[in-house]
Parts: structure tokens; C-alpha cells; sequence
């Protein structure tokens, strides 16, 4: 069996990271047996070097203005670079044309935005970094841009949040090339955590701050963080704020672009989610220490969030971890 054509597009200011979760994860295939495996490319424009974000040179390995199809996977990343490559006509034109002789198109953080500008992304789901998600979303109204998940798939067309949910993007596509069992393999020889689903939030509560320093917002997120099973409505988020529910609304609205009981379903929604996938906790018990009122008002909030209920949930972290 030949070995699945992968093209990584680079440019100046990329993100290497972005670079190297997904080359190392895919050429990590190699050492189960010669038979199996991913022929790896860095096409960069005229195929010189290119300066990634950090300062560190990557040697281009091809032209991607001489590049053919067919391609098995084409991978364009991000990094800080992107706006400059999305306005590069001669750029993002080669990725357009490269996308239709391949079988599967990817873009790993902001490189969203050069698949954005070749318009393979116009009707379709995709994702970003969270941080980036509500700039292109303005930029391209024909995207549809879901912040949450750390990669999703519309088609053949794939989007990462970017940095390390590169790796869980790489993960998939050798599951899917490969089957699940060498996807493992590869993930524990790697030493990652957890090969996490696609549909798990980029963010969870123990590493997302309110994204602004506002001292009242803040003690509030914190608040519902440590006392999730508590009463955490909204007139007694503002009694412990000292202030009235109407003015904690507003501050919501203006500092996190949410009211505070949306805020306090994804709290304990991402705190379900965090259990699920990491403890043997029953289902209700999961509900109860989150603090919805039954395992079936878990299972609702949970569906809505993720798209699929608890246990099957856990049954897909399960498989992958």
C-alpha cells in the first residue's frame, strides 16, 4: 500500500506548533511497519524556508506553485501569519486548486482564514481558535463558525482550533486511515492525555477565565466554578455580586457576550464533560455534583451542548483516550 499523501502549506509567521502536532503525530505511523505510514511534504510559497511566529527556520520541501494532485490529506496551518496569507492572492488560489485534487482538506487555527478566502469554507461549519472565532465570522458571512469544538468536520473539508487540537485532528485521520486501534497506539506512545473527541470544547472551566479583568465579573465566574451544585440563578449570582440582577445581566452581556445563566449551563456542562471522560462516576451522580436537578436534565443541557448524550459521551472518550 503506497503512502497516504500528506502536504502541510506553510508561510511566514505560521504557527510551528501547528506545524509539528500534526507532522509528528502522522509520521509516528511509520514505525508500526514500512506498509503503512504518511509521505509528509512542507510546500511553502516558491519553496524557500519560511520564519515560523517563533523566529525558528523551516525549510520549504516543494514548491507550492509546482504542486499536482493527487493529494491524500492537504493541511494549511496557522498562526499569526494568516491575515498577510489570506490576502495573498497567488497563495490562496494554489490552495484552492491543490483542495480539488484532494481527498481531504484541513486547516489547523487561523489557517481557517486562507480556506475562508478560497471560499471552501462558504456553507460549511467550521472551527478556529476560540480567540479568532468572532473575527472571521465577520470577515466571511458565508462561513458558518462554531467556537466550541476543537475540530470539526463538514464534508471532506476539516478545521482545527488550532495548537494542540492539531494533534487530535492528526489522531483522527489516522483512525479513520488506519482504524482505532493504531490511532491508540499512537496516541499513548505520544504520551498525550487523552486523544479527545472532536466535539469536546476547546476550552474547560478550570482553564477559561473571563476574558476581560472586571472585578465583578470575575468573582461571579469564580463563584460558579467552585459552587456548582449551589443556587447559582441569577439573583443570587448578583446577591453575591452586590448588585442588582439587571445590572449582573448587563455586565454579562457586555464583558462575556452572554447572560450569566447561560455562563453557568456551559460551567457545569464543561464540568460534566471533564468528570465523564475522567472518572467512573455514575451518570447522576455527574448531574448531581454539577448541579442540574436529574440525570435527564444532565442528558438535555449535554445533548444541546455536544450533539451527543452523556454516556455516549463517555463511550467515545473512552475509546479514544
Amino acid at each position: 500500500m503506497a503512502p497516504h499523501r500528506v502536504v502541510v502549506v506553510g508561510y511566514d509567521d505560521a504557527e510551528l506548533l501547528d506545524i509539528a502536532c500534526v507532522t509528528t503525530t502522522l509520521d509516528s505511523v511509520r514505525v508500526i511497519g514500512p506498509a503503512l505510514g504518511y509521505d509528509l511534504t512542507l510546500a511553502t510559497p516558491g519553496g524557500g524556508a519560511i520564519t515560523c511566529a517563533t523566529g525558528l527556520v523551516l525549510n520549504g520541501q516543494a514548491a507550492l506553485e509546482r504542486l499536482r494532485g493527487p493529494i491524500g490529506t492537504l493541511v494549511v496551518s496557522g498562526g499569526i501569519g494568516h491575515e498577510e496569507a489570506a490576502r495573498d492572492e497567488r497563495l490562496v488560489g494554489h490552495v484552492r486548486r491543490l483542495a480539488r485534487e484532494s481527498e481531504r482538506v484541513a486547516s489547523l487555527c487561523t489557517g481557517a482564514s486562507v480556506l475562508a478566502a478560497a471560499g471552501l469554507l462558504d456553507g460549511k461549519r467550521a472551527t478556529t481558535h476560540w480567540h479568532f472565532a468572532k473575527r472571521l465570522a465577520e470577515q466571511y458571512e458565508k462561513v458558518d463558525v462554531d467556537p466550541r469544538p476543537i475540530w470539526v468536520r463538514d464534508g471532506n473539508v476539516y478545521t482545527a482550533a488550532g495548537v494542540t487540537s492539531a494533534l487530535d485532528l492528526a489522531l483522527s485521520f489516522i483512525e479513520a486511515d488506519f482504524g482505532p486501534d493504531l490511532a491508540r497506539w499512537v496516541s499513548r506512545a505520544m504520551v498525550t492525555y487523552l486523544h479527545r473527541p472532536g466535539n469536546q470544547a476547546q476550552m474547560s472551566m478550570f482553564t477559561a477565565a473571563p476574558a476581560v479583568d472586571h472585578d465583578v465579573v470575575r468573582k461571579v465566574a469564580d463563584h460558579v466554578s467552585e459552587c456548582l451544585d449551589g443556587d447559582l440563578s441569577t439573583e443570587a449570582l448578583a446577591g453575591v455580586a452586590r448588585v442588582s440582577p439587571r445590572h449582573l445581566t448587563r455586565l454579562f452581556r457586555t464583558h462575556l457576550r452572554q447572560t450569566p445563566g447561560r455562563f453557568v449551563r456551559q460551567a457545569r456542562v464543561t464540568a460534566a464533560a471533564q468528570l465523564l471522560s475522567t472518572t467512573d462516576l455514575p451518570v447522576a451522580r455527574v448531574a448531581t455534583r454539577c448541579g442540574f436537578a436529574s440525570a435527564e436534565a444532565l442528558r438535555q443541557a449535554f445533548t444541546r451542548e455536544y450533539g451527543l448524550a452523556p454516556s455516549q459521551y463517555r463511550a467515545v472518550a473512552a475509546t479514544a483516550g
